[in-house]
């Protein structure tokens, strides 16, 4: 019986082994070993493929290994950005996005787009004035451009509250989520090679025929999934998990390391897609409106 409790059943976990180095010897005159750290991509036919941190696959027979033992997953610095600033990472999505700073928070303006993000104050930080005057502020902002004053808020904050109190009426809510693309890669299939890809300086569409369409943004290392649509035929098929492998291969090829995404708390599809594929919630926005326009 071998010395350690690896196996098929590691395969996709990050391990450690200390293999046999056959026809050396070690500093003692006695056999010589190394240490192998990285993800096992495979276990058979009496052969462990290792992934190094650097991406070097190293074949190891399993006749070799003397001992080894899955290790906790290398945390990802990306994953532990703060939510103010992974909110920030929303504006690369829609170009031409103009903005006016109010302390930490940020009034955004769009003059084409109708969608939310764009044209929202995020709300998130230390406005630099007191509550009342900095939603006083944001009101003065968008009514000025003939927009309804809208904002987006961390869950359970104290600028919830305010607006609450003011009468703000409650939009909706969505999860931000985000995986390291590494990690995230090994639980999708293969990319769909014939996608038909069309890029806009630091954004991709792919089409995949009449079935599904996906976006994707790149912004410093990080990616963005956005606009995500499967035809209604189509759905519950893997259709929008083939989608996001052929996008994080992409972004992976860009050289981003993390991804992220906005889903709706209440998009039940979309939350089990992304939970299936490692995507963690960090943290919950809430879109509210001015009372009146």
């Amino acid at each position: 019986m071998p010395a350690h409790l690896l196996g098929p059943h590691v395969v996709g976990k990050r391990i450690v082994v200390r293999r046999l180095v056959t026809g050396e010897s070690g500093p003692t005159g006695g056999p010589a070993f190394t240490d192998i750290l990285g993800t096992c991509l495979a276990w058979a036919d009496g052969t462990a493929v290792i992934e190094r941190e650097s991406g070097e696959r190293v074949s190891v027979p399993v006749s070799e290994i003397v001992s080894g033992k899955p290790v906790p997953p290398r945390p990802n610095v990306r994953l532990r950005i703060g939510v103010r600033e992974a909110e920030l990472l929303s504006a690369a999505i829609f170009p031409g996005t103009t903005s006016e700073p109010l302390g930490e928070w940020t009034l955004f303006d769009h003059e084409v787009s109708v969608r939310r993000r764009p044209n929202s104050a995020l709300a998130i930080g230390d406005p630099g004035v007191g509550l009342d005057e900095a939603i006083d502020r944001v009101e003065t902002f968008y009514r000025s451009r003939h927009k309804r004053p809208r904002a987006k808020v961390e869950v359970g904050s104290a600028v919830e509250d305010a607006l609450v109190s003011r009468g703000w009426h409650e939009d909706v809510t969505v999860e931000f989520r985000l995986a390291g693309i590494a990690a995230a890669r090994r639980l999708l299939p293969p990319p769909v090679e014939d996608a038909e890809l069309e890029i806009n300086g630091s954004q991709a569409l792919f089409t995949f025929g009449d079935t599904a369409r996906i976006m994707g943004t790149i912004e410093r290392d990080w990616l963005a999934i956005h606009d995500l649509e499967v035809a209604e035929p189509h759905r519950r098929q893997g259709v929008a998990t083939k989608a996001v492998a052929t996008l994080l291969e992409w972004g992976a090829e860009q050289g981003a390391r993390a991804a992220w995404l906005h889903v709706e708390t209440t998009n039940d599809a979309g939350l089990a897609l992304y939970e299936g594929l490692g995507f963690a919630e960090h943290h919950r926005c809430r879109y509210y409106a001015s009372p009146t326009p």
